[in-house]
């Protein structure tokens, strides 16, 4: 499968069966990392260069995992509110996008405190750089979602009127999210988590 096509339902099982088959020879294999002016990700001038390497290591799987996991009880968690969003509401959304980017990101090798450093809360960064190392979810909506949101404390406690004027709609916004986080899932192949059904039902 050509990786620079645009992922569709159609080509879907092909992408995940390829990437799965590439990242099982790299378990414990350093790879090369692409110089970042070839990508849409941008890093903040106060920060450190790209990684040279990325590295996948059992403790890492472990980790992102249980980020995937993580991500799934908070969505959960981030009741829907109708179709008025709010800032709270906002950013528990972030926090959601954020665990379920960063499954992806630990599960390819990257170190969990060079992402705090270099992403930080801005979502968008993380899902730039997501794509540019195999993540492969890029729906318009999806980005203009995070790029909205970042850095996606600033919602936390935002005066009502900041949230009202927030161009989704709280279905559109949950339906997104639901389709990153399966994503992710199928990319990573981590497991649902225990009880999954039973919170999905709810």
């Amino acid at each position: 499968m050509n990786p620079l096509q645009p992922l569709t339902e159609q080509n879907r099982p092909g992408f995940i069966t390829s990437r799965r088959r590439l990242l099982s020879g790299l378990t414990a294999t350093p790879i090369a990392f692409s110089s970042p002016g070839a990508g849409k990700f941008a890093l903040r001038s106060d920060t450190e260069e790209f990684p040279a390497k990325l590295e996948r290591t059992l403790q890492n799987r472990q980790l992102s995992r249980a980020r995937y996991h993580n991500a799934e009880g908070f969505f959960h968690n981030a009741s829907p509110l109708g179709d008025e969003p709010n800032g709270d509401r906002l950013y528990s959304i972030g926090i959601v996008i954020q665990l379920g980017l960063s499954a992806h990101l630990l599960d390819i090798g990257f170190d969990d405190r060079w992402c705090a450093r270099n992403i930080g809360l801005h979502i968008s960064r993380s899902l730039a750089l997501a794509n540019e190392t195999g993540l492969g979810f890029n729906p318009a909506s999806f980005e203009l979602l995070t790029a909205l949101l970042s850095p996606y404390g600033k919602w936390r406690n935002a005066p009502r009127a900041a949230a009202l004027d927030f161009p989704f709609a709280d279905r559109e916004i949950q339906s997104l999210v639901r389709l990153m986080l399966d994503h992710v899932r199928d990319v990573t192949g981590h497991p649902r988590p225990r009880g999954w059904r039973l919170l999905s039902s709810d």
